[in-house]
């Protein structure tokens, strides 16, 4: 059975924020973080950081387009731009490495010395980093009632209910996947991106330039 089209606008863009934010290639991320932390802390780290991506998420569903008009950006030129930074932490991911979009290495070493590692790095720049945000205005601005917005909203919700889920299940995912699995998830979620990163590409080009569509 087919879904409504407003249906199928949710639920891409649900599948599309999990390949993005990729909530178990951010297990092996979150017990290097919290190297030393017994199951209480971890757990306050993880609950901290879920809140974090649900304002930041949800702040770019209601507010992403007024923040691009106050810089004078329009939308198509954002997607293009977004697909094109979709597009190139999705070639990180096919090799199964972190883009540096999300964390460069030595911000990642200072960030192992740090002793709040809830919102920076966790929920911001490594979940809900600059692709999940773009991602999350483009999706806004396709749904542009409030209660499309709504709807979105409740599509961050559902994926951070899963992200929680995920990093709460973080010690025995990673035992059972490995290192091997955990690069195997990430090279699918990759895949997908990259698909969803032309697709962005695409619809910006053929706004910005209508002659490529003829």
């Amino acid at each position: 059975m087919n879904l409504p089209p407003e249906y199928l606008i949710y639920t891409k863009a649900l599948i599309a924020l999990i390949a993005i934010a990729n909530p178990v290639g951010a297990v092996p991320a979150l017990m290097l973080l919290t190297t030393g932390q017994d199951r209480e802390q971890r757990a306050n780290v993880i609950r901290r950081c879920s809140i974090a991506v649900v304002a930041i998420l949800v702040g770019a569903v209601w507010f992403g387009d007024s923040l691009l008009g106050f810089f004078g950006i329009g939308i198509p030129a954002f997607r293009a731009g977004g697909g094109v930074l979709i597009m190139l932490m999705a070639i990180s991911m096919l090799h199964a490495r972190m883009s540096h979009a999300r964390q460069t290495p030595s911000e990642a070493e200072t960030d192992q010395e740090k002793e709040d590692v809830a919102i920076v790095p966790l929920a911001m720049p490594l979940i809900a980093g600059p692709g999940a945000i773009s991602l999350t205005i483009v999706n806004a601005h396709q749904v542009s009632t409030w209660t499309g917005r709504l709807s979105l909203s409740a599509c961050v919700l559902v994926f951070v209910a899963i992200l929680w889920t995920v990093l709460r299940l973080g010690d025995p995912i990673a035992r059972r996947l490995g290192e091997t699995g955990l690069n195997v998830v990430t090279r699918i979620m990759g895949l997908i991106l990259v698909a969803v990163g032309v697709q962005m590409v695409t619809a910006g080009l053929k706004e910005l330039l209508p002659g490529l569509a003829a």
